[in-house]
């Protein structure tokens, strides 16, 4: 039997950034965080949680843990740009500096500093990727975000089919 309990958008947040696939409920999340074991869906009996290798949690892809539903709770394009962006770090850690090469014709998009992008061009208003070691410039338009967001993601080895559901997220 399962019972409803209301959370703050914090704690939402927290349990969805923890996702690891397209479907997962949030008590399947608690569960794995808690260490707990998991409910199986057919017999209800628990089954044993097992976690997995380090090596593959850095190969995860964004589709891995984040949906529509986690940037439903961003009330503006830039909000959804760097909590994507947060994403594909979190995915990629080790090789998202890879970004730091993509510019534009007339400035750098990404930086390891606010004052490197303020020095690149004029009205960047860089923003730090939350939970990142990364700036990237936020004036442009939409359009440009979702090109930037391709360009992340083919980096980062997605598919371009792939990069372009990464930009639809936007």
């Amino acid at each position: 039997m399962s019972k409803r309990i209301e959370i703050d958008d914090e704690l939402y947040r927290f349990i969805a950034g923890h996702t690891q696939h397209i479907g997962e409920s949030a008590s399947a999340i608690l569960r794995r965080l808690l260490g707990l074991e998991a409910a199986d869906k057919v017999t209800g009996k628990p089954s044993l949680v097992t976690s997995e290798p380090e090596q593959a949690a850095t190969e995860r892809k964004v589709f891995d843990v984040m949906s529509r539903i986690d940037l439903a709770g961003q009330r503006s394009v830039v909000a959804r740009f760097l909590t994507i962006l947060s994403m594909l770090h979190r995915c990629h850690s080790k090789s998202f500096k890879k970004v730091l090469e993509i510019s534009g014709r007339d400035r750098q998009y990404f930086a390891t500093s606010a004052e490197a992008l303020e020095a690149s061009g004029t009205s960047t208003n860089p923003k730090q990727i939350p939970d990142a070691p990364y700036f990237v410039v936020t004036n442009n338009n939409t359009t440009r975000k979702k090109s930037m967001l391709t360009q992340v993601a083919l980096e980062l080895g997605y598919s371009q089919s792939e990069a372009e559901k990464i930009r639809d997220f936007l």
